[in-house]
C-alpha cells in the first residue's frame, strides 16, 4: 500500500471517532500512543519496554478489559523515565468506546510501520501531521514542507552546527534540516553522536504537540529511550537564552500575545501580565515582532536565520517601525522572499521568509542591501488543487547563493519583469517607516469574460482578499490597543 494510501485509510476512521466528539487533535495523540506501541512490538529488541506493554495483548483482549489493559499501560510509560516519558506524559485514553478502540488498534495492526528498507514510519507520520494541520485548524502555524526545503537549502547547515526553533510545532524545521544533513558525506562517530543528540533544540508551548514532536523526532533516528531530544514544553519568550544558536529556523506564532507580555522596562515587568526581556529591543504584546527580537537575541555571532513572518512586520508602524531599523542595524537582513498566498491551510495568510545573518556589527548598519524575491505577484497556489512544490522555488534558490550584481535574471530597466531585485539600505531608510513591503512587478490579473475559472476558485479568491485585509485590519487595532 502506498504511503498516501495508508495515511488515508488511518486518518478517515477519525470521522468515525468524532461522533463521540474526539478531535482531530486528540485522535492524532492517539494514533501517536498506538503507533509507538506496534512499532515496539516489530522491534522488540530496539525499544525493550516494560513487559506491560504488550502490543498482542491489544489485539487478543476486548470490552472493558482493552479499556483498562491500554489505561494500564499509558499509566506505566508516563511513570518510565527518559523519552518515554516525555512522549507520554499524562497520556489517557480518549477513545472511550472500546469496540472504535479495537478497530483501530486492528487498523494499525494490518501494516508494518518500521518495513527495512525504507523509512515508512517518518514519511506516514509526517503525512499524519499535515492531515492533521489542514482539519484541525492550525493550519497557518503548519509550514509546506516546499518552504521549509527551500528554508533549508538556502541557509546550509553543516553538521556539528546547532539549529534552534522558538515555536517548534510538531518539529518540521527539524526534519527539513536532518533530511538535509542525511545527504551529506558519511559522518564520523562524534558527527554522528552530536546530529542524533545535540543538534536540535526547540521550545513549544503545547504539551500536546511537543509530545508529537518528539515523537516525529524519535520515529527519525533522533534521541534515544534514555536520551531525549532538547525539547521544552514553555513559552520560550520567557526563556532568556543564554546558549546561543548558530542556526535559527522558524515560523512563530501570528497574532497578539494571549499569555504575559515581553518588556525592557524593570518596573512594568513587576506587575502581573508582564516579564522582563532587557535583551529586546522594545516592549511588544505582538507575537511575531516579539519572536523576531527573541531570534535575534538567540543567534550566535556569526549565526544564521530562516524566519516565516506575516505582511505587516514589513510595514506596521510604530513599534514595528523601531523593530526594522534595529534588525537592519544590528543583523545583516539580505533577503526576502515573498510568499505566495494560498498555500497555507488556513486562508488569508500573507508571508515572507527574512533571511538575515548575525554579523560583527559595522558603523551606521550591518545590512548593506536586501535583495527581494517577489514569489507572490501573479502567483497562485491552493494546498489542494495546486500546492506549491520544491520546483517552484528552484530558481529563488539558486539566486540566493549568487546574489550576483551582474547576473542577467536581475531586474533592471532591461528586465523590468524578473522578480529578483536588490534594493540598497540607502534606498529602504528613504522609505516610510523604512517599510519593507516592496513590490514592483505590475499585477496582471484581469477578468477575462471568455476564460473565467471556477465559481469556487473565484469565492476562494475573494474570501482570501477578504480574510487576509480583516488579519491586516486586526493587527493593527491590536497594536492600537
Amino acid at each position: 500500500m502506498t504511503t498516501n494510501a495508508l495515511v488515508q485509510k488511518i486518518w478517515s476512521f477519525c470521522d468515525t471517532l468524532r461522533d463521540d466528539g474526539l478531535g482531530y487533535n486528540d485522535y492524532l495523540e492517539q494514533l501517536t500512543y498506538l503507533l509507538f506501541l506496534k512499532m515496539s512490538d516489530e522491534n522488540t529488541n530496539k525499544y525493550n519496554l516494560p513487559e506491560i506493554c504488550d502490543w498482542q495483548s491489544l489485539l487478543e483482549i476486548k470490552g472493558g478489559v482493552l479499556l483498562d489493559q491500554y489505561e494500564r499501560i499509558l499509566k506505566t510509560l508516563a511513570e518510565a523515565g527518559g523519552m518515554l516519558e516525555k512522549i507520554f506524559a499524562s497520556a489517557q485514553n480518549k477513545i472511550n468506546d472500546s469496540v472504535k478502540l479495537k478497530r483501530l488498534i486492528n487498523l494499525i495492526d494490518e501494516e508494518n510501520w518500521t518495513s527495512t528498507g525504507t523509512d515508512i514510519k517518518g514519511e506516514i507520520y509526517e503525512s499524519l501531521l499535515q492531515k492533521n494541520a489542514e482539519n484541525s485548524g492550525a493550519g497557518q502555524y503548519f509550514t509546506p514542507r516546499s518552504v521549509i526545503k527551500a528554508m533549508v537549502e538556502c541557509i546550509q547547515p553543516k553538521l556539528g552546527e546547532t539549529i534552534a526553533d522558538p515555536s517548534c510545532g510538531t518539529g518540521g524545521f527539524f526534519l527539513g534540516a536532518l533530511e538535509y544533513l542525511e545527504k551529506k558525506p558519511k559522518t564520523t562517530e562524534s558527527e554522528a553522536k552530536f546530529l542524533k543528540f545535540d543538534t536540535f533544540h526547540g521550545w513549544e508551548i503545547e504539551k500536546a504537540t511537543a509530545r508529537l514532536c518528539l515523537m516525529n523526532l524519535f520515529l527519525h533516528g533522533i534521541g534515544d529511550l534514555k536520551k531525549t531530544p532538547d525539547i521544552h514544553v514553555t513559552d520560550s519568550l520567557k526563556v532568556i537564552p543564554n546558549e546561543k544558536a548558530k542556526i535559527v529556523l522558524a515560523n512563530p506564532p501570528f497574532g497578539k500575545s494571549s499569555s504575559d507580555i515581553p518588556t525592557t522596562d524593570p518596573k512594568l515587568a513587576e506587575k502581573d501580565g508582564y516579564f522582563l526581556r532587557e535583551d529586546f529591543w522594545i516592549s511588544t504584546g505582538n507575537k511575531q515582532l516579539a519572536f523576531l527580537q527573541h531570534i535575534v537575541s538567540m543567534l550566535a555571532n556569526d549565526g544564521r536565520a530562516a524566519v516565516v513572518l506575516p505582511d505587516n512586520v514589513l510595514f506596521e508602524g510604530g513599534t514595528g517601525e523601531v523593530i526594522r531599523r534595529k534588525l537592519l542595524s544590528e543583523t545583516n537582513l539580505h533577503t526576502i522572499l515573498r510568499l505566495p498566498t494560498g498555500i497555507f491551510y488556513a486562508q488569508g495568510v500573507k508571508a515572507n521568509v527574512l533571511f538575515f545573518n548575525k554579523e560583527k556589527k559595522v558603523k551606521d548598519s550591518t545590512t548593506k542591501a536586501v535583495w527581494f524575491y517577489d514569489y507572490r505577484t501573479n502567483v497562485h497556489h491552493t494546498p489542494k488543487k495546486n500546492p506549491l512544490n520544491a520546483d517552484n522555488l528552484k530558481s529563488f534558490i539558486e539566486l540566493y547563493h549568487s546574489r550576483n550584481v551582474k547576473d542577467p535574471r536581475n531586474w533592471s530597466e532591461n528586465n523590468p519583469e524578473s522578480r529578483w531585485r536588490k534594493f540598497t539600505i540607502d534606498e529602504i531608510l528613504i522609505r516610510d517607516k523604512a517599510n519593507l513591503d516592496i513590490s514592483w512587478l505590475k499585477d496582471t490579473n484581469f477578468i477575462d469574460f471568455d476564460n473565467l475559472p471556477e465559481s469556487d476558485d473565484l469565492i476562494n479568491d475573494i474570501i482570501e482578499d477578504i480574510e487576509s485585509a480583516l488579519s491586516n485590519f486586526k493587527t493593527i487595532r491590536e497594536n492600537l490597543v
